[in-house]
């Protein structure tokens, strides 16, 4: 157990880690599971970089709102943009675009300031690699970047559809916001990052293990790519 806690960097709690071993074919229960991570915490290593970020919520329609869940990856992307603290004062900024089936990060930019680039970069990134069709929905905050007529000609470019939360309403774009808790939570854990260097470093291995090995509770305990992959054969419904 330990080993498996050990693995996530002390990122998993009870029903995580029961999932893990479970995947492992151990049998393990809740309580059983709570005490080795009681356990396992007590003699993790302490991490050296610790962070916090303060993340900031959100013009034009609401293309959500009434709406199914998307049934594929590639048809709703969500963003939004974050801030990190940087050592000595200020701030980086980061920008993430996130499939709203897989909950995958599909693409993300970090900088020392947050220009309409940050944002457009993140989506060009994202739409380089994952190449989706016409129509893909693209939904974030009410921010000036997003309303910038660089990302929107973007977004005209790929034939992707532009949508925003309301004016104020950060739970408008709650599947972005989710993220934002889970990356402080388990990788900028109270401190700061040095310079832009190292907090691009450290965003990088976070998001890769996010997408290819951290369990999703809304996936029923799968990581992003498998769960993607188990799409492509048995067809399950994404989640709300």
């Amino acid at each position: 157990m330990c080993q498996a806690f050990r693995r996530h960097s002390g990122r998993y709690g009870t029903c995580r880690l029961r999932a893990e071993l479970q995947a492992q074919d151990y049998q393990v229960h809740s309580a059983h599971a709570g005490c080795a991570r009681s356990a396992c915490s007590a003699v993790t290593l302490v991490r050296t970089a610790h962070h916090k970020l303060r993340c900031s919520c959100a013009r034009g329609p609401n293309r959500l709102l009434g709406q199914p869940a998307p049934t594929a990856p590639n048809r709703v992307w969500v963003g939004d943009i974050t801030y990190l603290p940087r050592q000595g004062g200020g701030w980086l900024y980061l920008a993430t675009w996130l499939d709203r089936c897989s909950r995958k990060v599909v693409g993300w930019d970090v900088r020392e300031t947050m220009p309409e680039g940050l944002v457009s970069e993140a989506l060009r990134r994202a739409l380089a690699v994952w190449r989706p069709t016409a129509g893909l929905i693209v939904h974030s905050a009410q921010g000036s970047q997003y309303a910038a007529t660089n990302f929107k000609a973007l977004l005209a470019q790929h034939g992707a559809q532009q949508s925003m939360s309301q004016r104020g309403n950060c739970y408008d774009n709650a599947h972005a916001e989710s993220f934002w808790s889970r990356l402080k939570t388990e990788l900028l854990d109270g401190g700061s990052f040095p310079g832009l260097a190292e907090a691009r470093l450290e965003i990088s291995h976070y998001i890769a293990y996010y997408n290819a090995e951290r369990r999703h509770s809304a996936l029923g305990y799968r990581t992003p790519n498998y769960f993607e992959t188990q799409l492509q054969t048995t067809s399950p419904f994404c989640p709300a």
